[in-house]
């Protein structure tokens, strides 16, 4: 099938609707003129950017996330990072968390601090743009999908009548440990979905026990395939399929796979098939 518009009336998951989140979210890795004019070609009128005005305290580039708003629905994507550039970064855990959203739990101090720099001028950035209670909905690929985790849960948990339509993220870290992922869980049932390419490396980082996953995973095996689910010993056969298909590749597979162009093929792939 041909891949539909992008539906601003849309409630709730489908799969047309993760791949408009995913374009949304590689759309923070553009220059502001670049995602004003894509925004406006998908039907948002008003369009905000936001960039942290100080150094973060940890080798990444500064924190940077737009705010796009139509008359049915709002939306707010955080910019990724190359993988190379916070693979060593995520795989040091000498930095204790600290407390999360309304002292639910504990989130990595990175990725707290990251968005501490952005989120209070996007939440009254949206509040504002609201004019007609629009769907919200929280994106984001790499670091920006730790972004976009946390700032919905800090939506929800710090304002309980504000409880965000969606939450989608691409190839997101290990983002919090296990009571605010169990809050967390609780609260976004069907509305946060967190996707993850075959063997991308970063979902696999920072190393447990001390950091978890939020649930709803949707993974895309080595052949492509969507599954809602994926076992631990079919999984471990499918990372092993993926890496022997790519042993020659000039990059790793867990590196390749991590690609945002890459998580759009295989929606697209997918989207070909329904």
């Amino acid at each position: 099938m041909a891949i539909p518009a992008l539906d601003h009336s849309t409630t709730g998951y489908s799969l047309p609707h993760a791949y408009w989140m995913a374009q949304a979210a590689g759309l923070a890795s553009l220059d502001r003129a670049g995602i004003e004019e894509t925004a406006r070609s998908w039907g948002f009128d008003e369009v905000r950017h936001f960039e942290s005005t100080h150094r973060m305290p940890f080798p990444i580039e500064d924190t940077q996330a737009y705010v796009m708003a139509g008359d049915r629905m709002i939306v707010a994507g955080f910019r990724g990072t190359e993988v190379l550039k916070i693979r060593d970064w995520l795989s040091d855990v000498s930095t204790p968390p600290v407390p999360g959203p309304a002292n639910k739990g504990f989130v990595h101090y990175g990725f707290h601090q990251a968005l501490q720099s952005v989120y209070p001028q996007i939440r009254d950035t949206v509040r504002d743009l609201r004019t007609d209670n629009q769907t919200v909905w929280f994106t984001g690929h790499s670091l920006g999908g730790a972004l976009a985790m946390l700032a919905g849960a800090r939506w929800y948990f710090e304002a309980p009548q504000l409880l965000p339509d969606g939450v989608y993220t691409f190839g997101q870290p290990r983002t919090c440990e296990r009571l605010l992922a169990g809050a967390h869980n609780t609260a976004f049932r069907n509305r946060c979905y967190r996707f993850v390419n075959n063997n991308d490396i970063v979902p696999q980082l920072p190393p447990e026990p001390v950091f978890t996953h939020v649930e709803a995973l949707r993974h895309f095996d080595a052949d492509g395939r969507l599954h809602e689910r994926m076992p631990l010993v079919a999984g471990l056969k499918d990372r092993a399929k993926g890496v022997r298909a790519d042993l020659f590749a000039p990059e790793t597979d867990g590196i390749k796979d991590h690609h945002l162009p890459n998580y759009l093929a295989a929606f697209e792939k997918n989207l070909a098939q329904v």
